[in-house]
């Protein structure tokens, strides 16, 4: 008889175009297991919207293995140790697992493979982290070259199909029930927005895909609307492995858009941000400019009360900006901000008021069901401009003058109800219009002012 083999699933939870299962299920009966591991990721462990996600990822993909007449099993602690354990109980000696960057994924993988065989496959990015070098055969850290470097190299791997056949191990280890790990909100259960907003699972993945199939010819114009949001919205499928970036490519590979083009950049930008934490594993946690953490300065929230009520505002979307305010309530209602507002919420906290970026990297690590370890501490260190590529700190977006530049009005109006009433021609500044209704809060500082100061934090920093 073959021997059982076990598949480690993490963020790959798809049966179509997964190495990892492909290759195990054709080498013998498959166990597929997922080990909800809270302490190797420590202060990243899951946030409270991506364990939502993860919850109903795992409810889909339970199901098309039952389909199958197989199943998940799923354990609950030190993911090397669980999976030691499933070994032994079916008689298992071989892992398949598809590579993950995260430093604590890493570390897992090497341990792993001193205790059983373990095979690793390349599945959930373009390229694995590596495959594209400078001249000198470095790894890139810059964005633009890399991006050249890469499109050299495309096409991508090809797609490899669903097992044809799940064979089932003579008897099945024990396994924890989903419920009981708690992973939705119940007091209170502050899910019903998200639930609302999001259909979790690899076929709604393929559906939102076959969605944007029509509508990606539009993104190079359409991305940084708002209020008509001519985005995928495929970032949590992507994260949580419901969908491949391969099986993006090759659905588009066709397309000769500018749409296409700006959106294939992303899918880029997207390996990219794993070839950067290769290189610098906790880049999510640390400025990669030197001085950035010791002496900028910061506005810490824990040094005052009134610092800590400014970051709650940014948090709630009460910043008198409205534009920043809709993004962040967005983000509460949804799990999920548009990217162009993205930006401009991440450069308030950053340089109006002057918090460090790493506030705003945990809030968004807790609240998207999206957050990527990479993906999340790229984008805070580019805004931020403490990156190994990012925007210059002394360019300081304006979000009363974005907001009016990106027709924002009705992306507002969605979001901020008690600015619904008001005319696009006031609506992006009502304060300063004379209209503010007394139900929406002042501006926690003028943009002048924040400019201002931020400008001076950065000269004395430089100096």
């Amino acid at each position: 008889m073959t021997k059982p083999q076990i598949v480690w699933l993490r963020r790959d939870l798809r049966m179509a175009d997964n190495p990892a299962l492909y290759h195990a299920a054709k080498a013998g009966p498959v166990v597929a297991v997922y080990v909800l591991d809270d302490e190797r990721p420590k202060d990243h462990k899951l946030g409270g919207a991506a364990r939502w996600w993860l919850h109903h990822s795992l409810e889909s993909l339970g199901k098309s293995f039952g389909a199958r007449n197989s199943r998940i099993v799923l354990r609950r602690g030190d993911a090397v140790e669980e999976l030691k354990t499933v070994a032994n109980a079916v008689g298992a000696e071989t892992v398949h697992a598809n590579r993950h960057y995260e430093p604590w994924w890493r570390k897992a993988q090497g341990e792993l493979a001193e205790e059983l065989e373990l095979k690793l496959y390349d599945g959930n990015y373009l390229f694995p982290p590596g495959h594209v070098t400078t001249g000198s055969g470095d790894p890139y850290k810059i964005y633009t070259p890399f991006s050249k470097a890469m499109l050299q190299e495309m096409p991508p791997r090809d797609e490899v199909p669903e097992p044809e056949t799940l064979s089932s191990p003579g008897e099945w280890p024990a396994s924890d029930d989903l419920g009981d790990w708690n992973l939705l909100p119940t007091k209170p259960d502050w899910a019903g927005g998200l639930r609302d907003f999001w259909t979790v699972g690899e076929d709604a993945a393929h559906e939102r895909l076959d969605w944007w199939s029509d509508e990606v010819d539009k993104y190079d114009d359409g991305r940084n609307m708002p209020s008509v949001d001519e985005t995928s919205q495929m970032s949590p499928h992507l994260h949580h492995g419901e969908i491949s970036p391969v099986q993006i490519w090759h659905r588009f590979k066709d397309k000769r858009s500018d749409g296409w083009k700006t959106y294939e950049k992303e899918l880029i930008w997207r390996d990219y941000a794993q070839n950067v934490i290769c290189q610098f594993p906790a880049y999510p946690k640390e400025s990669y400019r030197d001085g950035w953490d010791a002496d900028m300065a910061w506005r810490n929230p824990n040094r005052g009360h009134i610092i800590q009520e400014e970051l709650k505002r940014w948090q709630k979307g009460q910043t008198g900006y409205p534009i920043v305010d809709a993004g962040m309530r967005q983000l509460w209602q949804t799990g999920w901000m548009h990217n162009r507002v993205r930006m401009i919420a991440a450069s308030f906290l950053i340089k109006h008021l002057l918090i460090d970026w790493r506030h705003g990297e945990k809030w968004f690590w807790d609240t998207l069901v999206d957050a990527d370890y990479a993906s999340n501490g790229t984008n805070w260190q580019w805004v931020s401009g403490t990156g190994v590529d990012s925007n210059m700190f002394s360019r300081i977006m304006a979000p009363l003058t974005q907001s009016e530049k990106f027709d924002a009005a009705g992306y507002i109006r969605e979001y901020v109800p008690e600015l619904a009433d008001l005319p696009d021609e006031t609506i992006h500044d009502p304060e300063e219009h004379g209209c503010k209704p007394d139900d929406y809060p002042s501006k926690i500082i003028a943009h002048k002012e924040g400019r201002e100061r931020a400008l001076e934090a950065y000269s004395e920093f430089k100096n």
